[in-house]
C-alpha cells in the first residue's frame, strides 16, 4: 500500500504523567503481590500470586518504553512495525505507543558504551529539528558563462517544515540538500558572466547582469531554483548569499592584468580631457585679457608643453627663459 506523505497525520498523545502513574502502579502492585505471596501465602495460591506479581513488576517498563519528549521547534516521527504511525510537532511530555520507533536518517548514529565484552546502545535522539539552520557551501570551481573557471561560495539558510516528507522522502535531508544547493551553484553560475568585458566594444550592455555586479539577483535565482528542488523533500530555503567569488588561481594573475590596463586606460582617458580643457581654458583667457598674442605656430608650442606637464607621470622641470619668444 502507497502512503501520501503530502499531509502529515498529526498526533495529539496523552500525557506522559499517565505513563508514569501507569509504571508506579505496576511497580507497586508487583512489589504487593510478592510481598504477599512471600509472607501470607503457600502452596499454588503462592505460586500463583507470585508470577502475577513479578509480570506486574516487568510491566512497568512498557509505560516508560512510550514517554516521549519534544522540545519547540522540534517534531517526532513515530513508526509502528514498518508502518507509518503519526508525527508530534507539539512540544510536550506524552505518552504513546511503546512499540513506536522514532525515525530520523539524519540523526547521528546511536552511541555505544562498552564494559568489558559487554556493548550498551544509546540512543542519541531521532528528533526532526524544525529550527532555522545554515548550510555552508563549499567553494566550488564552475564556469560562468564566457567558460572562465571561476571559485565561488555560499550560505543557505534552510528549516524544515514537513517533517514526514523529510524523513521518508528522501534518505537523508541533510545530504540531499547539500547536493543540490551544488549542483544549483553550477547550474546558475554558467548563465552569468564574471563581469562586463570593458574593451571599447559598443556591444557591450553596461546594464548585463553579472555574477560581480548583480550578487543578490544571482543569489536570489539560486534561492528560487533550490527551493525547486528540496520542496519535496519538506524543506524551505529562507536565503541563499553568495560568500566567496573570485576567479580560479590558473586565470586570476591574467584576469587581474586585464582589469588593471582598463583602469590604467581609464585614467589617461580623464586625465587628457582634464588637459585639453585646461590648455584651452588658458589659451582663451590670454587672448580675452590680451595678455600676450601668440600666432598659431607658438599656439602649438604652448599646447604641446602643457600637455606634457599635465599628463606627465613625473614632476616637470621648469626652465625659465629671459628672451624674446620670437
Amino acid at each position: 500500500m502507497k502512503v501520501d506523505f503530502s499531509e502529515e497525520k498529526e498526533l495529539e498523545p496523552v500525557s506522559g504523567m499517565l505513563g508514569i502513574m501507569l509504571a508506579l502502579f505496576f511497580l507497586l502492585a508487583g512489589a504487593a503481590a510478592i510481598l504477599c505471596s512471600a509472607l501470607l501465602l503457600e502452596g499454588v495460591a503462592m505460586g500463583l500470586v507470585l508470577s502475577v506479581g513479578i509480570l506486574s513488576v516487568c510491566l512497568t517498563m512498557l509505560p516508560l518504553l512510550g514517554l516521549k519528549v519534544v522540545a519547540p521547534k522540534e517534531a517526532l516521527v513515530l513508526v509502528l512495525f514498518g508502518n507509518y504511525y503519526g508525527t508530534i510537532k507539539e512540544e510536550g511530555f506524552y505518552l504513546v505507543n511503546p512499540f513506536c520507533v522514532a525515525v530520523n536518517p539524519a540523526a547521528k548514529p546511536d552511541a555505544a558504551i562498552t564494559t568489558g565484552n559487554i556493548s550498551i546502545s544509546m540512543s542519541t535522539g531521532r528528533k526532526v529539528s524544525m529550527k532555522t539552520m545554515t548550510l555552508n557551501n563549499e567553494k566550488q570551481k564552475v564556469n560562468d558563462q564566457l567558460g572562465n573557471p571561476v571559485i565561488v561560495g555560499a550560505v543557505v539558510i534552510w528549516r524544515v517544515v514537513n517533517p514526514t516528507k523529510a524523513v521518508f522522502n528522501v534518505n537523508n535531508y541533510k545530504t540531499f540538500l547539500s547536493i543540490q544547493c551544488d549542483s544549483v551553484i553550477r547550474n546558475v553560475s554558467r548563465l552569468y558572466p564574471y563581469d562586463v568585458a570593458d574593451d571599447g566594444n559598443p556591444n557591450n550592455d553596461a546594464d548585463e547582469k553579472t555574477l560581480r555586479g548583480s550578487t543578490r539577483e544571482v543569489a536570489e535565482r539560486m534561492r528560487h531554483e533550490l527551493q525547486e528542488r528540496v520542496k519535496d523533500a519538506g524543506l524551505e530555503v529562507s536565503d541563499v548569499q553568495i560568500t566567496h567569488l573570485s576567479y580560479a588561481p590558473e586565470i586570476a594573475s591574467a584576469m587581474l592584468q586585464r582589469q588593471q590596463a582598463v583602469a590604467v586606460i581609464a585614467a589617461r582617458q580623464k586625465i587628457v580631457e582634464g588637459a585639453v580643457g585646461m590648455v584651452e581654458m588658458a589659451l582663451d583667457k590670454l587672448s580675452e585679457n590680451e595678455v600676450v598674442e601668440l600666432d598659431e605656430e607658438r599656439k602649438a608650442a604652448m599646447v604641446s608643453n602643457l600637455l606634457v606637464v599635465l599628463c606627465g607621470n613625473k614632476d616637470a622641470q621648469p626652465i625659465v627663459n629671459s628672451g624674446s619668444i620670437y
